[in-house]
Order: structure tokens, then sequence, then C-alpha cells
């Protein structure tokens, strides 16, 4: 008996930062083209997606700066930690990026790299930058809201 399970998604690295710097929105799954010793890097969670970001070349998609550290038993067939990775997108949904980042102050940035079905795929979002006052505002609700629910909670004891 055959069952359709849906693979379990594990995730290897998460973009934190964006979550903070950017307002992101409109997010896509895409696949990568990685060699051997960083699929084996990236198994083992040596990945690091901080400063990364995706751009559309000659009509192609491609993840920039995103740092996987060398494979421990790579040798001499190791890659190079910060190499420009090719994103394997369809033919439309690289126009629709390239459409998007064409407007002020948009970027499109990977938020998640995670294994699923055994595949490396990595979770884009378009961002658009916040300003320092933006920021602060969030901050200031977040701790609002905190108080709020701290001072419901005090009333119901």
């Amino acid at each position: 008996m055959a069952t359709s399970e849906k693979s379990p998604i594990r995730i290897l690295s998460e973009n934190r930062q964006a979550w903070h710097n950017y307002y992101l929105s409109d997010r896509l799954e895409a696949g990568l083209v990685l060699s051997g010793t960083e699929v084996k890097a990236a198994r083992a969670g040596k990945v690091q997606l901080r400063d990364a970001y995706a751009e559309v070349d000659n009509h192609e998609a491609w993840l920039v700066n995103a740092h996987i550290s060398e494979y421990s038993h790579g040798n001499r067939f190791n890659h190079e930690p910060t190499r420009r990775r090719k994103l394997l997108l369809h033919r439309r949904e690289i126009e629709k990026l390239s459409g998007k980042i064409q407007q002020k102050g948009l970027t499109i940035l990977p938020t998640k790299l995670y294994l699923k079905g055994g595949l490396v795929k990595v979770e884009l979002a378009v961002g658009q930058g916040k300003k320092l006052h933006d920021k602060r505002e969030v901050e200031r609700k977040r701790t609002q809201e905190a108080e709020a629910k701290a001072g419901l909670a005090r009333n119901q004891r």
C-alpha cells in the first residue's frame, strides 16, 4: 500500500534579520543548484543567510552572498563558501521578481533554507527596507502589547 505522505521540512537556516530590517511580502519557493560538498555542509547546518540576497541577471535568478561553509571532509573538491548559486525558478516567476525589483527600494531576500524531500530549497521574499523610525515603532508596539498582556494576566489572578 503506497501512502502519499508529505515529507517533513527540516529548516537548515533562517534569516531572522530580514524580518527586522525589511517589510516582507510575496514569498515563493526555489530550488538551488549546489555541488556535493555544499549539500553535505548544508545538511550539517553550516549555512548563513544574513547578508544574502537574490538578483536577476540575464533572465536567470542567482543567490548572492549566501555563506555555506566548506565541508570538513571535502579536501580539494571543496566549494567556495560565498559563490553565486543559481536559483531554480519558472520563467514567469523570474519575470515577476524582475518586475518587482525594478521598483524603488525593493529587493529579493532569502528567508529560509530547508530540506524538502531530500532536496535543498530556499524561501524567497520581496522586501522593502525599513527606516530606523519604523524599527523603533515596531519595537514600541511590541512592548505595549507585552505590557497589556501582562496587565491582563495580573488582573485575572
